[in-house]
């Protein structure tokens, strides 16, 4: 147990005296993980909204590879990602591979059917009365997307939690498509991994607990705005005006 507790000392020491290299870690880790979480975010969740309130066999289809993506191997991803972007390959003259951005790239794949998923279900799992009610005082479609986002928050942040977890504790496909390169697109995940590697595990203790801090501040974070507002249960459409959803009165308390 000795190198269990030299492990946790050195994580102390590393976080009362951060080194240029830790702080570089820290950088590229939070870098990939919140740049690729928000492009996910930005595609995913318009899609999500789309498939959610859809009902064609065609939104079925797209749905059924976005949950099939929820299984997607990062090392596959990884793989073919790196033989699209070796000189001569499509992505070739991009310069992608072995960089910061090829590594968001391969993020933001592996993070865009968490994304898709999670909000199409939070979308479907609202009352459809709700909608058919703001449907019926005229709101268009725009505006019952509007509403179905807002009842869907919680859903919707639910896929941010897991688009940023999973791009910090990511490690098959940033080695492959990053190589792993010290000082350029290195995480503290897959630096966990070289020391273990090399069986430096005091080190490798060290990197997994600030690791592990780093994910626990940023999905507290993120619960926190989660849970912040409640979710409204009814709407009134006002047709014509500028403030598309207000509270409605239930029947009988006018």
């Amino acid at each position: 147990m000795g190198f269990l507790w030299e492990g946790f000392k050195q994580a102390i020491h590393l976080l009362l005296h951060p080194t240029p290299e830790l702080l570089n870690l820290i950088r590229v880790t939070l870098e990939v993980a919140l740049v690729s979480a928000a492009i996910a975010l930005v595609i995913g969740v318009p899609l999500g909204l789309w498939l959610g309130l859809g009902r064609s066999r065609g939104r079925q289809v797209l749905l059924g590879l976005a949950n099939a993506g929820l299984g997607l191997p990062p090392v596959v991803v990884g793989l073919v990602l790196a033989l699209l972007m070796f000189r001569g390959s499509p992505l070739g003259s991009f310069h992608l591979i072995y960089t910061l951005k090829g590594v968001i790239l391969a993020q933001i794949i592996l993070a865009l059917p968490l994304v898709v998923a999670i909000t199409t279900a939070s979308v479907q799992a609202i009352d459809p009365g709700l909608l058919r009610q703001a449907q019926a005082f005229g709101a268009s479609r725009r505006m019952v997307g509007r509403f179905a986002l807002r009842e869907a928050r919680v859903g919707v942040f639910t896929a941010a939690i897991a688009a940023v977890g999973a791009g910090l504790s990511e490690v098959g496909a940033v080695v492959i498509v990053g190589g792993n390169v010290q000082g350029q697109t290195a995480t503290l995940a897959t630096s966990l991994l070289t020391s273990v590697s090399a069986g430096a595990y005091a080190e490798a203790i060290a990197v997994g607990l600030i690791l592990l801090g780093l994910i626990l501040i940023l999905g507290a974070g993120l619960t926190f705005a989660q849970q912040r507002e409640p979710r409204s249960r009814s709407v009134r459409v006002v047709t014509g005006g500028r403030h598309p959803f207000e509270p409605l009165q239930p029947v009988g308390r006018r």
